[in-house]
């Protein structure tokens, strides 16, 4: 991990732009994700067993959350065209290699959950309304993802398939473009240098390894699984410095996980 660019390049001025979401503007990188986060913020929570769902902001309860789910897409998917700078100024390829880790990924992903390190983690502290989980609640420690089954909540077949399309669009498609663009193509960049685009993508130093790979742990409840997985896929992005294999490795990821969740009724994954 060491330096292929001067110092006196990664402190040089940025070039002259003129427009405002162009790829040497640090919001380009980071919007589509802010957007897709805060609106997954808002999202009503699963009722516990044997309660109804109770109603949130705007009246919303978890049973709109097919609804929800696919204007958070659409917002995203808006953003993130606008931001098209950032993503496109690389040319897309995609090595093999880049496949094979995203399948190694969903294996790795799937064990690592299979051994339930966050539930232990929570009993250890004494449940989840412990006052230490309180202060772990900040870190994302203990979270549950949506878990929706359309298949139980959603009668209509139509519906079914409908909100199984669209979440495996944002699963395997606009996730994977973003989350890479905010994590690789800004955040471990910024931190060797404020000057991103002096950054060469793939280039990486210790911290920004610790980093890149600590703040997706931030908002992913899997935290096991997301340290091996994120680790997995930093690899690869010092191996071929290429942004769309980080892309293509996170959708594979991504697609198989979501069919091992429909085909073994895994919901506690997505």
């Amino acid at each position: 991990m060491h330096a292929d660019t001067s110092e006196d390049d990664l402190d040089s001025p940025p070039p002259p732009s003129g427009r405002w979401l162009d790829a040497e503007n640090p919001w380009t990188y980071i919007l589509p994700m802010a957007v897709y986060m805060l609106i997954t913020s808002y999202e009503p929570s699963a009722p516990l067993p044997g309660q109804a769902p109770e109603p949130g902001l705007f009246g919303l309860t978890y049973d709109h959350y097919p609804a929800i789910y696919a204007f958070k897409l659409v917002a995203t998917a808006i953003t993130l065209w606008m931001c098209r700078a950032a993503w496109m100024q690389w040319r897309f390829k995609v090595s093999p290699l880049a496949i094979a880790v995203g399948v190694v990924g969903v294996v790795l992903w799937v064990a690592c959950c299979e051994v339930r390190l966050e539930s232990r983690l929570v009993e250890a502290v004494g449940g989840p309304e412990s006052p230490a989980m309180s202060v772990l609640g900040l870190l994302g420690l203990g979270a549950e993802r949506p878990a929706f089954n359309p298949l139980e909540r959603l009668e209509s077949p139509v519906e079914r398939y409908t909100f199984l399309g669209v979440r495996f669009l944002g699963l395997a498609l606009l996730v994977p473009i973003f989350e890479e663009l905010m994590l690789r193509g800004w955040l471990m960049r910024t931190v060797i240098s404020p000057n991103l685009w002096r950054v060469p993508f793939g280039r990486v130093t210790l911290l920004s390894v610790v980093i890149g790979t600590a703040f997706p742990m931030l908002y992913h409840p899997e935290k096991l699984a997301s340290l091996v997985w994120f680790s997995l896929v930093t690899w690869l992005m010092v191996r071929t410095k290429n942004y769309w294999d980080c892309v293509a490795a996170h959708a594979v990821t991504n697609l198989l996980l979501g069919l091992y969740v429909l085909w073994f009724s895994q919901w506690h994954l997505w």
